[in-house]
């Protein structure tokens, strides 16, 4: 019996740090930042739900809840790069190219909460991703110190979604694990400017100063 509480208390803190801040498309809150955690390529393209939260992210522009998009992945071979796949896909749906940011070294969801506090300087933000995803993607950002809602993306309760349901289970111990230890990324470096730049793009237009 102790042992099943040690083994679901991190799924239990999660839930009870993010429950409350987790919304949907319709009902999510503005913020000037949505965050879009990678999920995989086929060929070069999203896949099927990285599209979906890209299609969530672009939707949430198009409303007007956000001003900017960050989209953090994969980058750590020449031959798969998930962020460029990600901006060109939000290209297509209507998201201008100057409103979108990537991260190359978001290699996992503790990575790319705590790189886009200390190297983008987000701050509040949107997190896009998968409605068996959000809650972990909600309590590592907030432990980060970003001031955080999650949209949880919903999808078909097929095979590929009970497969991530169960893989949050041990991902969650891991979580609590780099939260507890505050684990540094893999990748930091010097803070970069461009959610700044792109919200200061934004804030130009909207008060039409801008000049192409």
């Amino acid at each position: 019996m102790l042992a099943c509480v040690f083994a679901l208390a991190p799924a239990g803190w999660m839930h009870a740090v993010a429950d409350s801040r987790v919304r949907t498309v319709a009902d999510a809150p503005a913020r000037d930042v949505a965050v879009v955690f990678g999920a995989g390529l086929r060929e070069g393209r999203p896949s099927p739900y990285l599209a979906h939260r890209l299609d969530a992210a672009a939707e949430l522009y198009r409303a007007g809840r956000v001003k900017v998009v960050l989209v953090t992945g994969d980058n750590s071979r020449v031959e798969y790069d998930e962020p460029d796949a990600m901006r060109a896909y939000l290209v297509e749906r209507g998201v201008p190219d100057r409103r979108i940011v990537s991260d190359y070294a978001g290699f996992d969801t503790w990575d790319s909460c705590v790189r886009a506090k200390k190297i983008f300087g987000v701050e509040r933000a949107l997190l896009v991703t998968q409605s068996f995803h959000v809650r972990r993607a909600v309590a590592l950002c907030g432990t980060a110190g970003i001031d955080v809602y999650g949209v949880g993306v919903a999808e078909p309760r097929n095979v590929t979604w009970y497969y991530g349901a169960v893989r949050e289970i041990f991902a969650s111990g891991k979580a609590a694990a780099d939260a507890a230890t505050d684990r540094q990324p893999t990748f930091l470096g010097p803070a970069e400017p461009g959610v700044t730049e792109a919200l200061d793009h934004a804030r130009t237009v909207a008060v039409g100063r801008y000049v192409p």
